[in-house]
């Protein structure tokens, strides 16, 4: 015990990983209030430690033991907090499931969220990466957030435009990365909700299912059904879903790559530029279903990378550095990871 807050040392992360990388951390606390962080920021010995903020571990590469203190979100409660005309706002604590969140909504009859359904990893962690599946992202339905600042111990809120968000970006990756913790995120869902069908593969669901107009809980559930059938449970192997973020290039730069490779996946983007299908181009480069030791490529989906069995951090970093050689003298297109590496 140090300044009343229960230190766990030499602490093992496997579990706390989707990756199921084995190693462990110096000091470990669950994270359960902002007391909680103020006591870390107060102490001493605590404040000089490098500091991991953990929520579900689903976007995370451990490529070494963390010789630092592990802030593991724990908070846990949901509550709608007021509507207008417009929408349903509804507050969710760092440490709650994202998926569970996301049902919680649907349940209540209110949409927005459920192209969003499966996605691994916990509530808090959700803004930093803006996450996004199916053609919806968190920012689109996202309202406001609060936030411990150890700078200064004080919580401050952001709103959707403080927040920066990117094609899995914040301004927790930049600026505020190593100084804030997300405490709760609040979400405005619309009162005037419709159905975001812009992608084939939920288009080509709905259609095997009879539904014309289907509801928020029939297209969650189609989403489910698409994840599960292309991409492995992290309880049975190790993965941190999609890998890669799709690169996004120059439309010029596609034209060119359009001429030797005419079935080359691209979609073009509002501003001009044109997204690649990572999954695509590693795909082409005869990467799925191969492995470097314990480490692999999902025979399913050549965007995601999956731990066999034992592999370390270290083996799936190698084998990440790999297909990115192989895509960038190929393609000329160079990948960037999603996860963070520690």
């Amino acid at each position: 015990m140090t300044s009343g807050i229960s230190i766990q040392s030499d602490f093992p992360l496997r579990s706390h990983n989707t990756f199921g990388i084995a190693v462990n951390a110096h000091a470990y606390v669950c994270v359960s209030s902002v007391d909680t962080l103020l006591g870390i920021r107060n102490d001493a010995a605590l404040s000089v430690l490098p500091r991991l903020v953990l929520g579900g571990g689903s976007n995370i590469l451990f490529t070494r033991n963390f010789a630092g203190l592990v802030l593991h979100m724990c908070s846990k409660g949901i509550e709608i907090v007021s509507e207008d005309s417009d929408a349903v706002y509804v507050r969710a604590a760092a440490g709650e499931n994202w998926h569970s969140f996301v049902q919680w909504t649907i349940g209540r009859g209110l949409g927005g969220l459920e192209n969003l359904s499966l996605i691994p990893g916990s509530v808090g962690a959700a803004p930093i990466q803006n996450i996004g599946a199916y053609g919806v992202e968190l920012k689109d339905c996202f309202h406001s957030l609060s936030a411990f600042d150890f700078e200064n111990g004080e919580i401050f809120t952001l709103d959707k435009a403080a927040c920066q968000f990117g094609y899995r970006d914040s301004v927790f990756k930049h600026r505020l990365r190593d100084r804030a913790v997300i405490l709760d995120v609040t979400f405005a869902l619309p009162k005037r909700w419709q159905p975001n069908l812009q992608y084939a593969d939920v288009v080509q669901e709905m259609a095997a299912r009879g539904l014309a107009n289907p509801t928020a809980q029939e297209i969650s559930e189609a989403v489910i059904a698409i994840r599960q059938r292309k991409l492995p449970d992290p309880g049975m192997i190790g993965n941190a879903g999609s890998f890669f973020k799709n690169p996004v290039i120059a439309a010029a730069q596609r034209d060119a790559l359009l001429l030797r490779y005419p079935k080359l996946v691209s979609h073009a983007q509002p501003d001009g530029s044109v997204k690649l299908a990572a999954g695509w181009l590693i795909d082409q480069c005869g990467w799925k279903g191969k492995s470097i030791g314990q480490a692999g490529v999902y025979e399913k989906q050549a965007l995601v990378l999956v731990n066999r069995g034992n592999a370390t951090g270290q083996d799936i970093a190698c084998l990440a550095q790999a297909i990115q050689a192989d895509v960038q003298a190929r393609f000329g297109v160079m990948l960037e990871p999603e996860p963070i590496f520690v």
